[in-house]
């Protein structure tokens, strides 16, 4: 299920990106910006730690660059400091779709999409405003 709750359209047997019924401008489409950024992230589990990079950010969620991306459907806890954002963030996600290695091919974006759960009125307001600043940052250096 996506993060904003509504169901997505059916997938391909063995897909793990965006559903095939969808079209390039579709999969494109989100309800918040994206950023790109260059932060470390950790992404725990149960069973695992993974240290690895966030490479965009929304209000909704994060790519997270990653070799050993997570199965579609884990839940995780976000870990970041972007800087000057004071204390770390620790959020919860879900893996939302998976853009696996591909041995022998070029894939220049191995990892996982996450969504962000559960947000807190502050946890949301203290996102947005790490966000507003990455914009405003990249709007006066343009």
């Amino acid at each position: 299920m996506p993060c904003n709750g509504s169901t997505p359209p059916p997938r391909e047997p063995g897909a793990l990106g965006p559903p095939a019924s969808i079209d390039a401008d579709s999969r494109n489409r989100r309800t918040s910006d994206r950023f790109e950024v260059t932060w470390s992230v950790d992404c725990l589990t149960r069973d695992t730690f993974l240290y690895a990079s966030m490479r965009n950010i929304s209000e909704m969620g994060v790519f997270v660059l990653t070799m050993a991306p997570l199965p579609i459907g884990t839940v995780l806890t976000l870990r970041f400091a972007p800087v000057g954002s004071g204390e770390p963030f620790s959020l919860r996600g879900r893996v939302q779709w998976v853009n696996q290695v591909k041995p022998f091919a070029e894939n220049l974006n191995p990892g996982m999409g996450v969504c962000f759960l559960d947000l807190t009125p502050d946890a949301r307001e203290r996102l947005v405003e790490a966000i507003h600043t990455i914009a405003y940052v990249r709007d006066e250096v343009s």
